[in-house]
């Protein structure tokens, strides 16, 4: 048995839970989400809390145990209190600025890049070179924050460009003089 498939997951109070046929909905006081139920996984929802059940023991369905509970819980944490990802701009006139549902960017380019914010996720820049990217769903704020960085990712040498906060950039050595 998976030991984090068969870990119950607790819903609390302002917390809506529904499973209509093969999907699941999630209400909550910052949004809602659904998910799809795979065939072979069943769902036990008694009062405050949600059990995931496996129907057999195929190897499909073990798979999918663990990973469905994750995405259970994952989606409560996000009705409740949202997720999060920082990420903070490095280099001489590297800048970020918040246009409407628009994020400019300008990195070194000849041009500045302008990334149309998805719906569902907000963003924040703080002092031109910090932004926070904040949503419900968890998948869909690391995937925007992910296509952010992809502008500009930080480079070995000065260590110039966009990175998440508190990541760790390995630095090269330049070139020796000779």
């Amino acid at each position: 048995m998976s030991r984090i498939g068969k870990a119950p997951i607790a819903v609390p109070k302002g917390v809506e839970v529904k499973q209509a046929g093969s999907t699941m909905e999630v209400k909550g006081p910052k949004g809602m989400l659904s998910q799809a139920i795979p065939s072979g996984i069943a769902l036990q929802i008694d009062g405050g809390v949600i059990t995931v059940k496996r129907q057999d023991d195929t190897k499909h369905v073990r798979s999918l145990h663990g990973l469905l509970r994750t995405l259970i819980a994952n989606m409560v944490t996000g009705v409740t209190e949202g997720f999060s990802k920082r990420l903070e701009i490095v280099g001489i006139g590297y800048r970020a600025n918040l246009q409407g549902r628009n994020l400019q960017l300008s990195l070194g380019y000849s041009h500045p890049i302008n990334y149309a914010i998805p719906e569902g996720i907000d963003v924040a820049v703080d002092k031109q070179t910090a932004i926070t990217v904040t949503g419900v769903d968890k998948q869909k704020v690391g995937q925007v924050a992910s296509e952010i960085r992809s502008f500009k990712k930080p480079e070995p040498y000065k260590g110039k460009g966009i990175r998440y906060v508190g990541e760790q950039v390995r630095r090269k050595a330049g070139k020796a003089k000779g």
